[in-house]
C-alpha cells in the first residue's frame, strides 16, 4: 500500500537575495538561481506583475517629464546656443530627452543607470552620450581607494561564452586617454559597495505574489479540468496504456477554456461501475482571491511610496480618485518626495557633463502636470484677464472701491457685534503701502506671526547689507530723527512689511444652491483687510452666533463662517513705498523665507484647514 502513496514536496519561494560576489575580473550581482543575473530578475518581475509594471511606467514618465530646458534666460548667447544644440542632438539619433527617458526607466526599475560618453577627437569635450541598459553592466574590482576604474559590458550575462564581457573605462574628467567612458551610478543602497538596488525592493515578494496569482488563473483557464475534479472509475484497474488513453480522451474533450460549459455522458449497464466525479473545491475561494488581490496591490503601492493608486493609472475603490483636494495632495507628495530626488540626481550627472563642455547653465525638467482639476497661473494668464484669473482662484477683483459697499451692508442696518467688529478691526491700506504678494493661505500655522517673521528677516538682511558696506555714504533724515539713515532706508525696519488677510469666496462652491450667511455676506462685501491676531482672538460666538458646537465660540481663522461655509482667507503682503529709495534686499527671498518658516512652525499643526472652505472639510466643517 505504501508504494501507492505519493510524496509531494512544497517549495518555499522568496525573492532572490541581493549580494555582490567577487569574481575573476568583475563583481557578480545576484546569487543562487539568479547568479549574476539580479538585474534580469527585476526585468522579469516587471514583465509579470501588472500592478508593479504600471507603477514603474508611470513613475519613469514623471521622472523624465515633458522635456529638459535651460532655466536662465539672461545668459551668454554662445553658451546658450551650444547647450541647446546638445539638448536636441545628444547623439546622432536621439535628443537628450530621449536618452533621459530610457535612463529614467532604468533608474526606477533597477535603482541605477548607465551612460556611455564619447569624447571628441581632441578629448576636450564630450561629443555624444548614449544610454546603456543597466542589466548589461557589471562593475570591475575596486582599487585601493574603493573606487571602480573599469566596468564590463555583455549583451547576455547568462551566456558569457557566446557574449564575452568587454571592459570600458569608468568616467573621469581628468583621465581622457580612452575615446569612450561609462558613468554607472544610482542611489545609496545599504550593504552594497558598487551596485545599487531599487527603492521598492521590500515589495518584491508581493510583486512575485501578483505574478503567481496571474499564472494560477491562467493555468486554471488553460487546463480548466486539472485539479478541479477527482474522477474515480469503479470497474477495475486498467492497464497503463488504457490509463493513458482515458487521460488523453478527457483532456481532448473537456480541458481548456474553449471546452468550458460542456458536460459528460457515460454509458453503463451497471450503476455500480459508473465513474464517480467529485468536485475539489476550496471554501470561499473567490473571496480569498479578492482579498489577496487587494492585499498585494496595497503592499506593492506601499513599497513604491504611492499614496493614491489613481496616480499610477490603477483604479481605486477607496473613493480617493473622486476627491480633488486629496488627489492633489497625493500628487504633490509623490512629486516632491519620490520624483524630485530622482530628477535632482539626474540633473547633477548632466551638469557634470555640461561643465566639461563649458556649458554651465541651469537646466530643469518640465514636469508632467499632476492629475488635477485646477489650472496653473501660467495656463490662465495666456487666455484670461487679471480679474478673470482672480475670480477663478477665488480672489476679489483689483481696484474696486469698497467703502460704498461696506456702508450699504454694515451701516444701513442696525449696528451688530459683527458690524462693530468690522469697523474696529477692518482696514483699508494706505496709499503709501504697496501690495507685493497675494495668495490663498496654505500651510500657515495658527500661531505663526507672518508679519513679524517678514520684518525680522528684512531687518537682518538690511543690517547685514549696511555692515558689509561700511564706506557707504550716510545722510541725515531730519523727519525721522535718525542720523544713520543708510541708503535711504529707515534704521527702524519694524514696519517695513505688513501682512493682512481678506475674506474671499470659493468660486467653485459659491454658485451652489443656497444663499450666503449674513456673516459671510457682510465680511465679503466689506472688502476690508484684517490682522491675523485680531481674527484669531475674535469671539466668534458674538460676531457669528449660533455656529459653534453647542453654542461655543470657535476659531474664525480656521472655520470662517462655520459648517458648510464656502469661504477662505487670502493673505496679502504690503511693503512701505516710503522705504524703497534704495532697497538692498529682494522681496521674493524674504517672502520665500517666511513662507517656509510658516509651514515648519511647530506650535500647532493642522492649520492647512485655513486654506480650505468648511464645505470641503471632513463632515463639511461640523463638529465630529
Amino acid at each position: 500500500m505504501k508504494n501507492n502513496i505519493l510524496s509531494v514536496n512544497l517549495h518555499t519561494a522568496v525573492s532572490p537575495t541581493v549580494t555582490e560576489v567577487r569574481g575573476v575580473d568583475y563583481i557578480e550581482y545576484g546569487t543562487e538561481e539568479w547568479k549574476n543575473l539580479y538585474p534580469q530578475f527585476l526585468i522579469d518581475l516587471y514583465y509579470n506583475s501588472s500592478t508593479h509594471a504600471a507603477i514603474i511606467n508611470a513613475t519613469s514618465e514623471m521622472i523624465a517629464g515633458e522635456d529638459i530646458i535651460i532655466d536662465d534666460e539672461n545668459t551668454n548667447l554662445d553658451m546658450y546656443v551650444k547647450l541647446q544644440k546638445f539638448l536636441k542632438h545628444a547623439n546622432s539619433k536621439e535628443s537628450l530627452h530621449q536618452v533621459i527617458k530610457k535612463v529614467s526607466f532604468d533608474f526606477k526599475l533597477q535603482g541605477a543607470y548607465a551612460i556611455h560618453l564619447i569624447w571628441n577627437r581632441e578629448r576636450t569635450e564630450i561629443a555624444e552620450i548614449y544610454h546603456v541598459p543597466v542589466e548589461r553592466v557589471r562593475a570591475g574590482k575596486p582599487n585601493a581607494l574603493g573606487q571602480v576604474d573599469c566596468y564590463y559590458i555583455s549583451s547576455d550575462w547568462s551566456d558569457i561564452r557566446e557574449n564575452p564581457p568587454s571592459p570600458i573605462t569608468a568616467f573621469s574628467s581628468t583621465d581622457r586617454t580612452q575615446a569612450s567612458q561609462l558613468i554607472y551610478t544610482g542611489t545609496y543602497s545599504p550593504n552594497m559597495d558598487v551596485y545599487h538596488t531599487p527603492d521598492y525592493i521590500a515589495a518584491n515578494n508581493w510583486a512575485l505574489v501578483d505574478q503567481r496569482v496571474a499564472e494560477f488563473h491562467l493555468n486554471n483557464i488553460q487546463n480548466g479540468f486539472s485539479g478541479s475534479y477527482f474522477i474515480s472509475f469503479a470497474n477495475g484497474i486498467p492497464t497503463q496504456e488504457e490509463r493513458h488513453q482515458i487521460e488523453q480522451s478527457l483532456v481532448e474533450k473537456f480541458a481548456g477554456a474553449r471546452n468550458s460549459g460542456k458536460f459528460i455522458l457515460t454509458f453503463s449497464d451497471d450503476k455500480n461501475r459508473t465513474p464517480e466525479i467529485t468536485p475539489i473545491s476550496v471554501s470561499d475561494a473567490d473571496k480569498q482571491y479578492l482579498a489577496l488581490q487587494e492585499l498585494l496591490v496595497q503592499n506593492i503601492l506601499t513599497g513604491h511610496r504611492v499614496t493614491s493608486p489613481i496616480l499610477m493609472g490603477i483604479k481605486a475603490d477607496s473613493g480617493l480618485g473622486n476627491n480633488a483636494d486629496e488627489l492633489n495632495s497625493a500628487a504633490n507628495f509623490y512629486l516632491n518626495t519620490v520624483i524630485r530626488p530622482f530628477q535632482i540626481h539626474l540633473l547633477d550627472t548632466l551638469k557634470n557633463i555640461f561643465a566639461i563642455n563649458h556649458c554651465e547653465l541651469p537646466i530643469s525638467f518640465v514636469q508632467l502636470k499632476p492629475i488635477t482639476t485646477r489650472f496653473t497661473n501660467q495656463d490662465l494668464a495666456g487666455v484670461m484677464t487679471d480679474d478673470e484669473i482672480r475670480e477663478e482662484l477665488g480672489l476679489p477683483p483689483l481696484n474696486v472701491e469698497v467703502k460704498e459697499d461696506f456702508s450699504k451692508v454694515c451701516c444701513s442696518e442696525e449696528p451688530t457685534e459683527l458690524s462693530d467688529w468690522i469697523v474696529e478691526f477692518g482696514e483699508d491700506m494706505e496709499e503709501d503701502w504697496e501690495m507685493i504678494n497675494e495668495e490663498i493661505v496654505d500651510g500657515e500655522h495658527n500661531d505663526f506671526d507672518y508679519e513679524e517673521a517678514l520684518n525680522k528677516k528684512a531687518n537682518t538682511e538690511l543690517a547685514n547689507a549696511i555692515i558689509a558696506r561700511p564706506n557707504a555714504k550716510t545722510r541725515d533724515n531730519k523727519k525721522d530723527g535718525d542720523d544713520n539713515n543708510q541708503d535711504g532706508v529707515n534704521k527702524s525696519y519694524n514696519d517695513y512689511y505688513k501682512v493682512r488677510y481678506v475674506y474671499a469666496a470659493d468660486q467653485s462652491l459659491i454658485n451652489k444652491s443656497g444663499e450666503s450667511r449674513d456673516f459671510c455676506s457682510k465680511m465679503e462685501s466689506a472688502k476690508k483687510v484684517y490682522r491675523k491676531a485680531d481674527i484669531v482672538k475674535a469671539n466668534s460666538n458674538v460676531v457669528n452666533p449660533g455656529f459653534g458646537h453647542n453654542g461655543a465660540s470657535y476659531n474664525l481663522f480656521i472655520y470662517k463662517g462655520g459648517p458648510q461655509c464656502r469661504h477662505f482667507w487670502v493673505r496679502r503682503i504690503y511693503k512701505s513705498s516710503l522705504r524703497n529709495a534704495k532697497k538692498p534686499i529682494k522681496d521674493k527671498q524674504i517672502i520665500s523665507y517666511a513662507k517656509a518658516k510658516s509651514e515648519g512652525f511647530t506650535v500647532k499643526k493642522n492649520d492647512k484647514l485655513v486654506a480650505v472652505a468648511p464645505q470641503r472639510m471632513k463632515n463639511n466643517g461640523y463638529y465630529n
